[in-house]
């Protein structure tokens, strides 16, 4: 069952971000509202793919470090 909601919750995400724009950090909080689970435990309901575009927005925010990837600021 925990799997299938994992693919159910990650499935609603995606149509989430592409019906009505926004990003991934806000769909993942209205869904968490919808379902009424606690966006501290929505991680483990995310699918690999959604978890690294989430790193990726979060990045872009400030909200996270970037990886340094060895490459100068240009």
């Amino acid at each position: 069952m925990k799997l299938d909601f994992k693919n159910r919750f990650s499935k609603e995400v995606e149509m989430h971000v592409q019906k009505n724009g926004g990003d991934y950090m806000d769909a993942i909080l209205e869904l968490c509202e919808k379902h009424e689970i606690e966006p501290e435990v929505a991680g483990k309901y995310l699918s690999k793919p959604i978890i690294e575009k989430l790193q990726i927005e979060a990045s872009d925010r400030n909200l996270i470090k970037q990886k340094k990837s060895g490459k100068l600021p240009f």
